[in-house]
């Protein structure tokens, strides 16, 4: 199966079978806490032309911690993005200095367009409103932690679902694990017609509401997002819908258990700091693993096996 993923481009979950996902799960498994010099003489190179935290940071953290070394830029306008250069010349460029590329940009398809331009391997950092499938993967492998298998999970997703690319590379990524989608947002954000049909061609089970408290009891996991101000052209539409889901230790009386929190971050106020310390609360994990599914992503691109 190495073979499958050396010099090989990360742009979109539905690039990857249910078989290449689990071996890539199963992989990461060896990273955890793992600090060994097995990327040095590894470069990897950052090109962020939008503002991020844990994804660029994470991406650091982990090629430094493999012995590698990092350069690039952490926002367009510290580029040569700010002169007018395309990110297909960008892409070429970085040919010449690094081995891999990570790449996060605000328009939809543009991961894709610089993995056409380079020989080394390109990873979307996330492409506007549409793919981040690494963060699918951090998300799999927590879920996989907590829950000890991805299959037949009754999943929540709430919040901004028509904009949040991590629920739509989520639920395409959950669809071949025999999951049952609830699916909670204002009916402005209600996950895209293009998911939903994906769901239904795989046969898989979905609802839609947007009152919280319908399916609660019924969750394994609570995948939260932000209403994303950012996402939005006209600003009084997300006036309407800002702050329509305020989770806070009232849920507690109302789920299951065992239910699992988790959220890609950053949160604003969906999820209420209350929760941070209860055994419900996954999304500061959630976040960890990034750094171990991201240092196994550097080794199988690189065709640099531990």
């Amino acid at each position: 199966m190495f073979e499958h993923f050396k010099g090989r481009d990360i742009i979109s979950i539905n690039d990857f079978t249910k078989e290449e996902l689990l071996f890539i799960l199963e992989y990461s498994k060896k990273f955890e806490n793992l600090r060994k010099p097995l990327l040095a003489g590894k470069i990897l190179a950052t090109c962020f032309y939008e503002p991020s935290t844990r994804t660029r940071l994470s991406f650091v953290s982990a090629m430094l911690q493999l012995g590698g070394s990092v350069l690039g830029f952490d926002k367009g306008g510290s580029s040569s993005a700010a002169k007018g250069e395309t990110v297909s010349d960008t892409a070429k460029m970085m040919e010449g200095y690094a081995d891999v590329m990570v790449i996060r940009h605000p328009l939809e398809g543009s991961a894709r367009v610089a993995a056409e331009s380079t020989e080394i391997p390109v990873i979307n950092g996330g492409d506007g409103a549409n793919q981040h499938p690494t963060q699918t993967l951090l998300d799999l492998y927590t879920i996989l932690k907590t829950k000890g298998s991805l299959e037949n999970l009754k999943i929540g997703m709430v919040g901004d679902l028509k904009y949040g690319r991590t629920v739509h590379s989520l639920a395409e990524a959950l669809s071949l694990f025999n999951t049952t989608f609830y699916f909670i947002s204002p009916n402005l954000l209600r996950m895209p017609e293009s998911i939903l049909s994906s769901l239904n061609e795989r046969n898989r089970i979905y609802y839609e509401t947007n009152d919280l408290f319908d399916y609660l009891g019924e969750l394994d996991i609570l995948y939260v997002t932000r209403i994303q101000r950012e996402r939005f052209i006209d600003p009084l539409e997300y006036e309407k819908v800002k702050n329509s889901y305020i989770i806070d230790t009232k849920i507690l009386n109302y789920i299951k258990k065992d239910l699992k929190i988790l959220h890609p971050l950053p949160r604003v106020n969906e999820i209420h700091t209350s929760l941070d310390n209860t055994p419900q609360a996954e999304y500061f994990r959630q976040s960890k693993n990034g750094v171990t599914v991201r240092k196994a992503l550097l080794s199988l691109v690189t065709g640099t096996i531990l």
